[in-house]
């Protein structure tokens, strides 16, 4: 697909999810609804995204660990450009762009750096099925007003999830001590593709191994893990404080099956997610919380400004610093995509 018809495609994706979020809403509404948040409540949502960048960055000197020793003031300053990036720009280039202004900084491989982003991403997703199942399965997500179908549909997929979770650990583990074994894996697939398919299956592989070589040290598995739960409960509770402050009924239990939607909302490649993330949460809240179209559309929006603004501005004032712009980004990430492939 060429520049240009990303581009269209990108934004006719963006728009289509804004006009199915605000479809059901009154505009007017909104903006008084949106006025009218709780101020206790929207702080408490404001500290905890602050609160997440230090965490995420923890977390990151402990994945970076077997490579050499950073100083945690680096990993925040290429965390918080990374992460702004990835608020203003669509496909999330600021996963490249951390790693490479990290690199830059310690001396490090830049391959090396971007495979612990790599693993980094299947902790969160690990972290959150884990969270999803144990908090649906065993306590009570507020939603029993669901049909009894769904609900049971709810709670299987709840243990399912946990279950995955936990395998997709034993394998983490497993592979991390094995590093040929994705070469097991994945070469009877390469072999069955075209040329160019095996190529791109083959560069994947090697990313994910390469981002596995590094956390081969147990300790540093269970410490990642560790910051992992304690990131995810501080961005539930963010999301906990954003709803509540708008009288939403959804018990912070709830908040990980929003959660799970909103992993899908963000994956959407639309720049700062908006539309996808707007849209997953109105979907939860009014699905299966009941709550009011123009509430839940309310708390979607302010939600996204906490969570994407500040660290997009933090970010750009840390790009001016460090002298990057948005085309040195772009050749990063071009370059990165080219190595991969």
């Amino acid at each position: 697909m060429t520049h240009h018809l990303r581009t269209v495609a990108i934004v006719v994706l963006t728009v289509g999810l804004l006009v199915f979020f605000l479809l059901g809403v009154n505009l007017e509404e909104v903006w008084g609804e949106m006025r009218g948040g709780h101020t206790g409540f929207l702080l408490l949502a404001s500290l905890m995204q602050a609160l997440l960048y230090l965490l995420r960055a923890w977390r990151w000197r402990l994945l970076l660990r077997p490579i050499g020793r950073v100083r945690y003031g680096i990993a925040l300053r290429a965390t918080i450009i990374g992460f702004g990036l990835s608020a203003m720009l669509p496909a999330r280039p600021g996963e490249v762009a951390r790693a490479y202004v990290l690199a830059r900084r310690v001396g490090f491989s830049t391959t090396a750096t971007f495979a612990t982003i790599i693993f980094e991403r299947l902790l969160d997703l690990i972290t959150v099925l884990l969270l999803f199942g144990a908090f649906l399965t065993f306590f009570d997500p507020g939603v029993e007003h669901l049909n009894a179908r769904v609900l049971t549909a709810l709670k299987v997929g709840a243990t399912i999830s946990g279950a995955a979770s936990l395998f997709a650990l034993w394998a983490a583990f497993t592979i991390a001590g094995r590093p040929g074994a994705l070469n097991w894996i994945f070469g009877p697939i390469s072999r069955l593709l075209p040329r160019r398919a095996a190529e791109i299956v083959d560069g994947l592989a090697a990313k994910v191994a390469s981002g596995f070589s590094v956390v081969r040290q147990p300790g540093v598995l269970v410490g990642a893990l560790a910051a992992s739960i304690i990131l995810w409960l501080a961005i539930a509770v963010g999301a906990w404080a954003a709803v509540s402050a708008y009288r939403l009924a959804v018990p912070f239990t709830g908040t990980f099956l929003l959660l799970a939607l909103l992993l899908v909302g963000v994956a959407v490649p639309t720049p700062g997610a908006v539309g996808g993330f707007h849209a997953a949460l109105y979907l939860g809240l009014t699905a299966f919380y009941r709550a009011p179209p123009d509430s839940a559309a309310a708390a979607a929006i302010v939600l996204h400004a906490i969570s994407f603004i500040p660290v997009a501005l933090a970010g750009l004032i840390l790009m001016a610093q460090e002298g990057m712009t948005f085309a040195s980004v772009r050749y990063a990430a071009a370059g990165k995509n080219a190595e991969g492939s």
